[in-house]
């Protein structure tokens, strides 16, 4: 199925659940959404600073340096939020296996500005259970909420009993740019782990130090196995990259010879 067909089809997915029995729901267009969700690739988060869930401030540039999982969910919700909450949890637990602890963190925001206070969002996350040394709850005024989840790309509208939103979970580098937005209460592990893996190894930048390179070869001769659910040396992977390598440095050799050749062979000039 193309990107865009499996987008839509798990928005519509998101967005056919219902908020509470008999609630008029204002439906969002799921082009918009997605159009809008998806534009928000590659902005920079601005210098925002929330209230976390045991009220100290939290700057957003205080988390950069290190990749962080952004979810939007709102404390009164009953349906959504809570599944993909948990959802969400047991995904970062594996992460954190995987990829290794404190090499990411965790962002959940209540976006309701007017009644998730720190106190309710202390309280969804204890009821969920979802708390990892890396995750953060919080939440923040209007203002601030309508700054942040406008550069999210992130749409919701309000309908009797809470509010008609899409399932979004925000990718962001160690820059603080956004770099992968991820749809639906339930999605494969691999399609947060291998985007989230990247950031973390800094494949999407250049390696800056011999062990940044070593590591960045190490991520790239893995891949994930979803039976094992763990990571794996892909040797066939290891032997083609080892062929190429070689490869290239017989062709610069084979380059460099034919031009000292031409040097040699050249009539000197006047």
């Amino acid at each position: 199925m193309r990107r865009a067909g499996f987008l839509a089809a798990l928005l519509a997915a998101a967005l056919a659940a219902p908020l509470a029995i008999g609630a008029p729901v204002q439906r969002l267009d799921p082009r918009a959404v997605i159009a809008r969700s998806e534009a928000a690739i590659g902005r920079v988060l601005g210098e925002h600073v929330l209230t976390t869930s045991d009220q100290k401030p939290l700057a957003l540039s205080a988390l950069r340096g290190r990749p962080v999982v952004i979810s939007l969910i709102y404390t009164s919700c009953s349906t959504v939020c809570p599944v993909a909450t948990r959802q969400l949890e047991d995904s970062i637990a594996r992460a954190n296996r995987l990829i290794g602890p404190g090499r990411f963190n965790v962002l959940t925001i209540g976006f309701d500005a007017r009644y998730d206070t720190p106190a309710r969002v202390a309280q969804f996350a204890a009821a969920q259970g979802a708390v990892a040394p890396n995750w953060h709850y919080a939440s923040a005024d209007s203002a601030t909420l309508s700054a942040l989840l406008g550069e999210l790309g992130f749409s919701y509208a309000e309908a009797t009993g809470g509010f008609d939103h899409i399932t979004q979970t925000t990718l962001v580098d160690a820059e603080g740019r956004i770099r992968r937005q991820i749809y639906g209460e339930e999605f494969p592990f691999a399609v947060l782990v291998e985007p989230l893996r990247d950031l973390v190894s800094g494949r999407l930048r250049a390696a800056t130090s011999l062990p940044d390179l070593i590591e960045r070869i190490r991520y790239i001769c893995t891949t994930f196995d979803p039976g094992a659910g763990r990571y794996r040396i892909d040797y066939g992977l290891v032997f083609g990259s080892g062929i190429a390598a070689f490869s290239l440095v017989v062709c610069f050799a084979l380059f460099a010879r034919e031009w000292k050749r031409s040097r040699r062979a050249a009539p000197p000039t006047a």
